[in-house]
């Protein structure tokens, strides 16, 4: 599947820019609409919440590794899905993914059968 099969189209020729919005799905497919800032001391899980939010590593550099611990800031998007199976609970009908995720994807809850959806 291509990059493009995987987004939501984006037709010039069919697009109203007067009704385009963060929550259209034209623009959260291919831009983050949320920024989230973690502060914190040392060893306090800024990065592990970072990971499990976008499912990225962001620990990349040699003595990063070496000392297990974030030194360079980092940056990481994701893709905020929700279930479209009405029985499917929350908080569990609510996923996310790093950005490079299609826009819908089957939902991993057992016997679900539903579809996760981009929200944001």
């Amino acid at each position: 599947m291509t990059e493009k099969a995987q987004l939501a189209v984006q037709d010039v020729n069919s697009l109203d820019i007067t009704k385009l919005s963060p929550l259209t799905p034209e623009v959260i497919s291919r831009q983050a609409t949320i920024n989230i800032g973690t502060i914190g001391h040392v060893a306090h899980g800024k990065t592990t919440v970072v990971r499990a939010i976008s499912t990225v590593h962001t620990i990349r550099h040699k003595n990063e590794l070496i000392r297990n611990i974030t030194i360079k800031l980092g940056y990481a998007n994701a893709k905020i899905y929700k279930c479209d199976n009405p029985e499917c609970p929350p908080p569990g009908c609510y996923r996310s993914f790093g950005s490079a995720n299609a826009d819908v994807v089957d939902c991993e809850r057992e016997g679900c059968g539903g579809k996760l959806r981009l929200v944001r």
